[in-house]
């Protein structure tokens, strides 16, 4: 039997992993192990490639489309009218930026100097034994043991166990930017983050969407008044499935039949919604299954997570602290957002680097953007998760809730009618920012001043009266909402 080939750490995945080599490790050899991603496994991670960059470059041209078409531009005095979007040539603007920044990160890994002791290979790793990998590449399988390990294999987008869903090779977020041509009409199946920001895009471009979504509002995992308004503003634009179950899909020369069950059949029978394709959009799995984490006696838990502590240490299945085994990103994260991983990293870098002084991930609120029309941020409680924990600590809270119409950058953007807010919950005594919510223009930019004033415990009136707010600009609505708080 061969020997296998030992290193001093092993790295697995190439997102945010990718930070991880550095000067600090050039004494230490280390194997970097990548199995790429999407149908053609490119290196650089979900982010760069399939994910966050690349779907807000559609994003932004979405919002160029959107306010090209007539019925919006007349209503400020411009005569506009969207004569249509070329698909092939957007996708080419986008990933003629991106796809050599990929190519350019492999090759950086692979044959820099600065990477002289760095080992890259190409395939997927899975453990065979604790600390022991196989890894299949092009040229066979090798063996590998280390020292240290850093987990970073990321996630895949999730396939619902639906009859017919699978044979019907729907699309999902890994290849659905890669088209030649856009469909006439979609379903997509989901109502969360990616399943939005997809609706918003692909209206935009002109196909004709229907969201089908099983619970009765999009979004349910934000705060209601958050659910509530997308789920107006999405129904207005194209056509919302709600608390409906799809209960098999099957693809014809036509395009692709879906048998549609609504939660309440006394409402509404059962019925099939015919389109030209299907995109699955309901969420992504973690690729700890294909890592075989379980043979390496890691911890996974129900969702297929990597088990991690607060310092990125994996843990067994009893939820010790293994040596020498770090997790960091969708492997681990139930957040599964890429500014996640890349702080997880960094701790998870400086707890290798200094093990005696460890640092922990969990200190700081986590915010969300989801970049549909408006643009929707949230940090924090909700109001419901607020009042329960008034409840259990006898502590009293405090809600405010601004109207983007009611500031004056809301008028200069004939944002006149109600609908579009800030909502900012406190705790009554203190003032501690407790949560904030927006869904309206720039949401994902306006909320960081909240963010700062969680993480760093600032009081929502000091915030509010020690500082200028530049008139007449948009963060007069947070302004006006902190006021409120008193």
């Amino acid at each position: 039997m061969i020997a296998p080939e030992h290193f001093d750490i092993a790295l697995i995945g190439s997102g945010s992993g990718n930070s991880f080599p550095g000067p600090e490790f050039a004494e230490k050899s280390i194997v970097y192990i990548d199995r790429g991603v999407g149908p053609e496994n490119i290196f650089g991670g979900t982010c760069l490639n399939l994910g966050c960059i690349p779907t807000k470059m559609f994003v932004h041209t979405a919002n160029i489309a959107q306010n090209a078409r007539r019925e919006h531009a007349e209503k400020f005095g411009v005569d506009a009218e969207l004569g249509g979007v070329g698909f092939p040539a957007v996708r080419e603007r986008i990933f003629s930026r991106i796809d050599p920044i990929s190519r350019g990160g492999e090759e950086y890994r692979a044959t820099h100097p600065d990477n002289a002791n760095v080992t890259l290979l190409r395939g997927t790793a899975r453990f065979v034994a604790p600390k022991r990998l196989a890894v299949e590449t092009d040229d066979g399988t090798r063996e590998i043991t280390a020292d240290t390990f850093l987990l970073a294999a990321g996630s895949r987008p999730a396939i619902p166990n639906i009859p017919g869903l699978h044979d019907a090779r729907p699309l999902t977020s890994d290849t659905i930017m890669r088209l030649e041509e856009l469909p006439e009409s979609i379903a997509i199946l989901g109502s969360g983050v990616i399943a939005l920001e997809f609706a918003h895009i692909l209206d935009a471009f002109g196909v004709d969407v229907h969201l089908i979504a099983r619970s009765g509002t999009l979004l349910r995992a934000f705060d209601e008044d958050i659910a509530r308004r997308i789920t107006e503003i999405a129904s207005a634009r194209y056509t919302v499935h709600l608390a409906t179950a799809t209960t098999e899909v099957r693809r014809t020369e036509e395009g692709i039949e879906i048998d549609l069950q609504p939660s309440d059949p006394a409402d509404e029978a059962a019925r099939t919604l015919t389109v030209a394709d299907i995109l699955v959009a309901t969420g992504r799995t973690p690729n700890s299954d294909l890592l075989d984490a379980a043979a390496g006696g890691i911890g996974v838990d129900d969702a297929g997570r990597v088990m991690v502590d607060a310092c990125q240490r994996a843990l067994d299945p009893r939820g010790q602290v293994l040596d020498g085994i770090y997790s960091i990103g969708d492997l681990s994260s139930p957040a599964q957002l890429k500014h996640v991983a890349n702080h997880e990293l960094k701790v998870a870098r400086h707890n290798i680097l200094h093990p005696h002084d460890l640092r922990r991930s969990d200190d700081m609120p986590i915010p969300a953007a989801v970049f549909t029309s408006p643009q929707i941020a949230t940090v924090g409680m909700s109001e419901r998760e607020a009042r329960e924990w008034a409840a259990t600590t006898g502590r009293e809270i405090r809600v405010a809730r601004q109207e983007f119409a009611d500031v004056a950058y809301g008028w200069a953007m004939e944002l006149e009618a109600p609908g579009d807010f800030v909502k900012i919950i406190a705790d009554a005594e203190t003032g501690r920012v407790l949560g904030a919510h927006i869904i309206g223009p720039e949401a994902a930019t306006l909320i960081q001043v909240l963010i700062q004033a969680m993480s760093f415990d600032l009081n929502a009136r000091d915030i509010a009266t020690k500082q200028y707010w530049i008139h007449p600009a948009m963060p007069e609505v947070l302004e006006n909402a902190l006021l409120q708080l008193g």
